[in-house]
Formats: C-alpha cells, sequence, structure tokens
C-alpha cells in the first residue's frame, strides 16, 4: 500500500495544532477510508510514532497525528528519547489543562471527519501519554472504537492541570475499548491496571483487555523495551477491533 502525507495546522481554542495526516493511496479505487486519530507519547511525532502511523495507513486508513504540545512549543517539535526530553514532555503534560486536552481531540476529530479521504467513520489509538488521549477522545460520540496502548495516568487521575476524571467517565465510552498492557511496566502497576478493569467493568462498558511480558514503551521500535513480537500482535489486535468496529 502506497501510503501518502501532508500537514496542516488545524484551529483549537489553544491555536494552532499542526497535525500530520496519513492517507493510503490506490489510483485504481478512489473510496474514502475510515480513519484515525493517533495520539504520540510526550514526545510528540517522533520517527518510532511516524513509522506507527504509516502502518495503520498502510491497512487501509486515514491517520491524524497531532501535536500535543502545540500551545507550548512551536510547530515541527519533537522532544528527544533523553532525560532533557522526559524532563520537558513530563512537565508538560501536568500544565495542559485536561478541558485543553479535551478541545483538541474535538477539534483532530472534526479535521479528521473533513479529510477528503475520510468516509467519517472515526477511531483513535494511542501510546502512553496519548494512549490516555485516546482514551479521552472515545468520550466523543464518534469515536466507534479505541485502543489504548499502556495508558498512562488512568488509574491515577494525575494527567492535565488539577488531574483527570477518566475512570469516572468510563460510562460515557459508547464505542469499543482495546486496552493493552506490559505487566512489567512501572508506570502502570498491577493494582492500577485493576482499578482501571474494575471502573470499566463496573461501567458496563465495551471492552477488551490484553496483558502481554513486556516493558513500557514495548511499541516503540526503538531502544532496548522494544519488543517486535508482542509489538506485532498488539498492532494485530488494534487492526483488527478497527476492521470490525469501523
Amino acid at each position: 500500500m502506497t501510503v501518502t502525507d501532508s500537514v496542516a495546522d488545524v484551529a483549537t481554542p489553544t491555536g494552532p495544532m499542526r497535525t500530520y495526516f496519513y492517507a493510503p493511496h490506490d489510483p485504481h479505487a478512489a473510496r474514502k477510508r475510515p480513519g484515525l486519530v493517533l495520539y504520540s507519547e510526550i514526545f510528540q511525532q517522533t520517527p518510532p510514532v511516524r513509522r506507527l502511523a504509516v502502518t495503520f495507513a498502510s491497512f487501509g486508513y486515514v491517520v491524524a497525528v497531532p501535536e500535543v504540545y502545540h500551545a507550548h512549543e512551536p510547530p515541527g517539535c519533537v522532544l528527544g528519547y533523553d532525560d532533557a526530553g522526559k524532563n520537558r514532555g513530563n512537565a508538560l503534560k501536568q500544565i495542559i489543562a485536561m478541558s485543553d486536552f479535551d478541545a483538541d481531540a474535538r477539534a483532530a476529530v472534526d479535521a479528521l471527519v473533513a479529510h477528503p479521504a475520510c468516509s467519517g467513520s472515526v477511531g483513535a489509538v494511542g501510546i502512553c501519554l496519548g494512549g490516555h488521549l485516546a482514551f479521552r477522545a472515545a468520550l466523543l460520540s464518534e469515536v466507534r472504537a479505541t485502543a489504548c496502548f499502556y495508558p498512562t495516568d488512568i488509574h491515577s487521575g494525575t494527567l492535565g492541570k488539577g488531574g483527570s476524571d477518566s475512570l469516572q467517565r468510563a460510562k460515557d465510552v459508547r464505542g469499543e475499548l482495546l486496552m493493552v498492557w506490559g505487566r512489567q511496566d512501572p508506570h502502570i502497576p498491577a493494582a492500577g491496571r485493576r482499578a482501571i478493569y474494575d471502573a470499566l467493568d463496573a461501567a458496563g462498558t465495551r471492552f477488551t483487555w490484553h496483558e502481554f511480558n513486556a516493558a513500557h514503551a514495548f511499541l516503540r521500535d526503538e531502544g532496548e523495551r522494544y519488543d517486535p513480537s508482542v509489538a506485532r500482535q498488539a498492532i494485530g489486535l488494534a487492526v483488527d477491533l478497527f476492521a470490525r468496529a469501523l
């Protein structure tokens, strides 16, 4: 599958949000495709995130990757996989109000639906911080399926300035959720995963749950924590969900 890419600055209440679009190109079949909002880690669109977006696009989806820190970093900013980048990313995720993250989700979904290659059927997917932001996107009625890979801060309610009410709003999720975890992930310990499972179950949410023997960031195809076998299985689970629900 040939994948084309483009860039747009999407209007939000806190300023333009640089967003990267990846779309399958088939000159012999000009049909519209379902869309996915793909949320990055705290480092924004790094090369591994871009490759993940291209992977999903190659399965036949129009993928939008918004810059989650657009109100605090210049367009095109990519934080490094080092202590400086980690410290900056972790600091920024604490000073942005959840209402701003939610407004950005609204804008990203609207931009994706308006994309000329998108059919209007929309899902979300995210990793780490992005897994939590994908969960928040799932609160929008248009989002029919969401894949959350090791989403941080859901169990603790600590994302954003003033914290988040994500677990309390589990009942507002109308689409289907896929929750994927690494059992050796120190950021979401067993007790935290259990709290999330119990909240989703009590809310009557439609979800599937998968835990692998893997570390945090096992999807990132750089560094020692990358697990290609688990990553392949996890991406396959998401693709199966989107094929069924979108």
